[in-house]
């Protein structure tokens, strides 16, 4: 039986830690939708391309062979049979993955290898344009937020433990350009749809998301019982 999860919401509010733990009590699919973005935009570097004309870009994401595939419930990217990992998470690709994610011709690949995982498949997974757009027709969307202090907080402590310091007025105001940037843009915005769960996850821990998103997914399958619900593997 197909069941999607989709999980919208702004930075540091708390949904890729959720998405993935979810999809593990669950024994769905985990789909970083994120990751996907990143391999694109680590394949455009490669080939000088990250500032191409559209119909360039088009062509090389045609010709790839970056390849999407799940292996034990998570979504594995390989470019020329490597798997991609720690390369996904490089300054480089730090610092150029917003603008390829917001290029329409980007974005029309990743939804169409978004939606092919996805179809008749038991997954959970997260973004900014998940319920809205990638799976409009999902049977749980959850719309994920929290106030600015707290995800500044979540923030911090992840620059932490990386090991790079942060000032918290500076990383507010990140979060806050970001917001402005996620809910402005004209392509695929930040929004919550009226169909939406809204989960504030402000004062909550992660295995407190985590089992409230849960419940409401046992209470709209009408089963329990973490990994024996199936995989869609």
């Amino acid at each position: 039986m197909k069941f999607v999860v989709a999980i919208d919401g702004p930075a540091s509010s708390g949904k890729s830690t959720t998405a993935r733990l979810l999809a593990r009590k669950l024994g769905f699919i985990h789909l970083d939708t994120g990751a996907m973005y990143r391999a694109v935009t680590y394949l455009l570097l490669g080939k000088q391309a990250e500032e191409a004309t559209d119909d360039k870009v088009a062509g090389i994401l045609e010709s790839s062979p970056l390849e999407f595939s799940i292996i034990e419930g998570a979504l594995s990217v390989r470019l020329d049979g490597k798997q991609l990992t720690d390369e996904l998470r490089s300054p480089e690709v730090d610092r150029w993955v917003s603008p390829v994610s917001e290029r329409r011709v980007v974005r029309k690949f990743c939804v169409k290898k978004q939606r092919e995982i996805g179809k008749d498949a038991k997954l959970v997974c997260e973004g900014r344009d998940i319920g809205s757009v990638v799976f409009p027709d999902a049977e749980l969307k959850v719309f994920m937020k929290s106030d600015l202090a707290e995800r500044a907080r979540r923030r911090q402590k992840e620059l932490e433990a990386k090991g790079i310091d942060s000032d918290e007025v500076e990383v507010k105001a990140g979060l806050v350009t970001r917001d402005k940037i996620d809910s402005g843009r004209e392509l695929s915005p930040l929004i919550q749809v009226d169909d939406a769960m809204v989960v504030d996850t402000t004062d909550m821990s992660i295995e407190e998301q985590v089992d409230v998103i849960y419940k409401e997914v046992v209470k709209r399958t009408g089963k329990s019982g973490g990994r024996g619900m199936g995989g869609g593997r």
